[in-house]
Parts: structure tokens; C-alpha cells; sequence
């Protein structure tokens, strides 16, 4: 099954965020259309692009459309492939390593010293360790070929 293409469109040319926005969406598209997908993606990703071309939406309600799109495919992709775009894992657990390390450490430190203000300096010892750790599995994924050459950035 082939993946849609999205129309190309001219009415937003003076907005960059969305301009940005419309164009990483369909280097997304590039790059699903290299792997071997299920039919429930396939199904996904067209009735999106289907959507998305239809739209009659510009500025912010276009933008919130095409995130909105844009992350139910991703969620898909990776919870049937395990396919994740680049610095994926590292993104996600940097967030996870600053409050599953970082704050308890920094509880304890604050609490060892008698002083809870130093709390907050787990948060980079937290936000390290979970770089490492994300870091290390979009690694694998590229050793392994889950990795699509796309950087989501929002």
C-alpha cells in the first residue's frame, strides 16, 4: 500500500513556524514510505493526509492539526515497529531521568544536609543520566534500523 502525498499549499507562505511545521510533516511522510509498514499504519497515515488536505484551517488551527497528526502517527509506528525518529529516546528520557533520578536524588541531598532548598540539584544530575540512557537506545534503534533520518522538533 503507498502512503498519500500532501498537497502542496501556498496560503500560509508568510507563516515560518507553520511553513516549518507543513514541511517536516511531509519529510515524515519521505521517510514512512522507505519502511515496511502494517496495514493499520498505512490506513492511519492516508486518512491523515486525506484530512490535512481537506482542511480548510490556516495559522494556529492548521499547526495544532498537523501536531496532533503528526504525533498519533509517530505513536503508532513506534508501538507496532518500535520505528522512532531521531533523538527520540533521548528526548523522552530526559524528562523521565530528571523525575524518576532527579528528584529523588535531590531529596535526599537536601534531606542529608538538612537543607530541602537543594533539591533542585538532582534535576541535572537526573536530566544526565537520562540523556545517557535515551542517547544509548536511539543507538540501538539505528544499529538496528528502526531509526528514520528525520529530527521532530515542535
Amino acid at each position: 500500500m503507498n502512503i498519500k502525498e500532501l498537497k502542496n499549499r501556498e496560503d500560509f507562505s508568510n507563516d515560518d513556524k507553520l511553513n516549518r511545521i507543513y514541511s517536516q510533516f511531509g519529510e515524515l511522510l519521505n521517510e514512512l514510505k522507505k519502511k515496511e509498514l502494517s496495514q493499520d499504519v498505512y490506513k492511519l497515515i492516508n486518512e491523515s493526509v486525506d484530512i490535512l488536505n481537506l482542511s480548510t484551517f490556516n495559522g494556529a488551527q492548521l499547526t495544532k492539526l498537523l501536531k496532533q497528526k503528526q504525533t498519533a502517527i509517530l505513536k503508532q509506528v513506534e508501538k507496532e515497529h518500535k520505528i522512532v525518529p531521531k533523538n527520540y529516546y533521548r528526548t523522552l528520557w530526559m524528562v523521565l531521568g530528571m523525575s524518576a533520578f532527579g528528584l529523588p536524588i535531590g531529596v535526599a541531598f537536601g534531606l542529608s544536609i538538612g537543607n530541602i532548598g537543594l533539591l533542585a540539584i538532582g534535576l541535572p544530575i537526573g536530566m544526565g543520566i537520562g540523556i545517557a540512557v535515551g542517547m544509548s537506545m536511539d543507538k540501538k534503534a539505528m544499529n538496528e534500523g528502526r531509526q528514520l533520518n528525520i529530527e521532530i522538533k515542535n
